[in-house]
């Protein structure tokens, strides 16, 4: 039987879900944390709020963080995973609609996770799925990581992400910039966006920015953004849903690299934050520096990502 679970809540988007429950979700993380300091990686946590839950995993997309945090994730809350394979799936192009494939997921699994090239998938999924729908990664948003670096600033600043200035240099039209956006906006954080003016914000976007009072504002210069920032941040200028002249773009962002003499335009005490994978738009210095943070970065996805689930399962506290 087709089973209805009660109190699901789907994680698609930044710009979808209420302030108050991205504030739940931070939180609880941190205490979830500080929880395991004894613990060892595959211990569960002492409640195991999941426990007998499985979150079915399917990347089409090349993943690690986001595969390994989220086996984690649902592993120390008690539950197991299952990671299918996209080749191995219809997905609406064999004999089975993706309406039939998400009922038959909705009665085997109890969450699904999707990292995709199509947008259009996670929003028929949504439509068709009995059990809750997470993004994680889709050419417009990765909300996840988002939430996650929030998350890592305020546990390395000691501050509200509202008291802080972020700074990002690189491509504003993409999927981290989006939910980044999105997450500002909902925070009203002081973000200065660094890029070439081929690569703004989408038009919707840089509509939202204009009502935000000049907090969120976008530089055609790196020195000019990142001046007097607490946290730096950037991206691989091809990303994963990249489909362009590569050797065009790389040469649009020649003047965006992320170096030392950048870095010290920024405060003293500044953080420097990527969500991975490198490539040429930052230096070995800043990368590997003493202000990178990028490995406490990648670890916290496990933390938020449990704290995502329990929201998803109406579970969280």
């Amino acid at each position: 039987m087709w089973r209805i679970q009660k109190k699901m809540k789907n994680f698609l988007h930044i710009r979808d879900i209420p302030v108050r429950d991205l504030k739940k979700i931070i939180s609880d993380a941190k205490n979830r944390k500080a929880k395991r300091k004894r613990l060892n990686t595959l211990d569960t946590d002492k409640d195991k709020p999941l426990k007998g839950k499985i979150l079915l995993q399917m990347f089409e997309k090349s993943s690690l963080r986001t595969r390994l945090s989220f086996y984690l994730a649902i592993k120390q809350l008690g539950g197991g995973s299952l990671t299918l394979r996209p080749e191995e799936l219809h997905l609406g192009i064999g004999s089975e609609s993706i309406a039939d494939t998400s009922k038959i997921l909705s009665t085997y699994g109890n969450a699904f996770m999707l990292r995709t090239d199509s947008d259009k998938k996670l929003d028929q999924f949504k439509k068709y799925s009995n059990i809750p729908i997470i993004n994680g990664l889709s050419p417009s948003s990765h909300p996840t990581q988002v939430l996650s670096d929030i998350f890592t600033i305020q546990e390395i600043k000691k501050k509200s992400i509202s008291k802080l200035k972020l700074c990002w240099i690189g491509d504003a039209n993409n999927n981290m910039m989006n939910s980044l956006i999105e997450v500002c906006i909902k925070f009203s954080v002081a973000l200065n966006i660094a890029c070439p003016k081929d690569y703004q914000p989408n038009k919707l976007l840089t509509s939202l920015i204009k009502k935000q009072k000049g907090k969120i504002k976008i530089f055609n210069k790196k020195e000019k953004a990142v001046k007097n920032s607490d946290v730096v941040m950037t991206d691989k200028i091809i990303s994963l849903n990249d489909k362009v002249n590569k050797r065009k773009k790389l040469k649009s962002f020649e003047n965006f690299k992320l170096d030392t003499k950048t870095m010290n335009l920024a405060k003293k005490d500044a953080i420097f934050m990527h969500c991975l994978p490198r490539g040429s738009e930052v230096t070995e210095e800043v990368f590997l520096g003493k202000q990178s943070k990028v490995w406490q970065q990648a670890l916290n996805r496990v933390y938020v990502q449990k704290s995502i689930l329990l929201y998803c399962f109406g579970k969280l506290r």
